[in-house]
């Protein structure tokens, strides 16, 4: 499917592996001119890049201005950045893991899409896509930071879709279910610990809340972005947008 994304000007948060790096692939086989940070230096075939923490402030302004001059604007913003958190009971959190949970998930996500509005609002086919998670519809026991912090997600998507509607702007959340990958296993792996299980134990309790047993790939979701960003969505905004197998429940 052809979606007229031919010199699309994306930014895409945290994509040099995972998620990320398959929604910087997606727009770069559309035609797309991709900027991505990353934590770690990275070099992806036709996708530009810098290192940038997006927790902090002053290093997202920095990656922002150099990649938004290169581009010459912006048609879309993906903010994908975040970390697994802590998995315990709340009393056994230390407030640091906490903290940092909500800045990297949620508060990075303000850190570019208060840069990234006005650019969006003078483009002709502006789009932004936050990634949240099925923990941000239903909660995650002993995964509370980052339940609150993807609730957040929502919360931010649904009230900047309402701020910039007026100007075109399209601002969709996705919530992705169990994604295959190390981080996936990683997060199953503490929550098997925490629960006293077995990791195919844990696993399969975690497919039992799910309609189709599989793990969604992350390709599925690059495509669900790329999408989103095409003017076939020009009149989708403001909602969740669940990629997970039809997950009733977070294990």
């Amino acid at each position: 499917m052809d979606l007229n994304l031919e010199g699309h000007r994306v930014i895409v948060t945290a994509g040099a592996s995972g998620i990320g790096l398959k929604i910087a692939e997606a727009f770069r086989d559309e035609g797309a001119n991709v900027w991505i940070c990353d934590l770690n230096p990275t070099s992806i075939s036709g996708v530009s890049s810098a290192v940038c923490d997006v927790a902090n402030r002053n290093q997202v302004g920095d990656f922002f201005g150099t990649a938004v001059d290169d581009l010459g604007g912006l048609d879309c913003l993906v903010n994908n950045a975040g970390i697994a958190g802590p998995t315990a009971n709340i009393e056994d959190i230390d407030p640091a893991d906490w903290d940092e949970c909500l800045t990297v998930c949620l508060t990075s996500q303000f850190n570019f899409a208060r840069l990234a509005m006005p650019y969006l609002k003078a483009s002709s086919n502006p789009s932004m896509a936050n990634l949240s998670s099925m923990a941000g519809r239903v909660g995650f026991a002993q995964r509370t930071a980052y339940a609150a912090a993807k609730w957040g997600v929502v919360g931010l998507t649904k009230s900047l879709s309402m701020e910039g509607g007026s100007s075109g702007v399209r601002v969709n959340a996705i919530l992705p279910g169990l994604v295959a990958g190390d981080r996936q296993r990683r997060v199953l792996s503490a929550k098997a610990e925490a629960k006293n299980l077995k990791f195919s134990e844990m696993e399969a309790q975690a497919f039992s809340y799910t309609s189709i047993k599989d793990y969604v790939e992350p390709n599925q979701i690059a495509d669900q972005i790329v999408y989103l960003a095409s003017d076939r969505a020009r009149t989708i905004s403001g909602q969740a947008i669940s990629v997970c197998g039809d997950t009733q429940m977070l294990a």
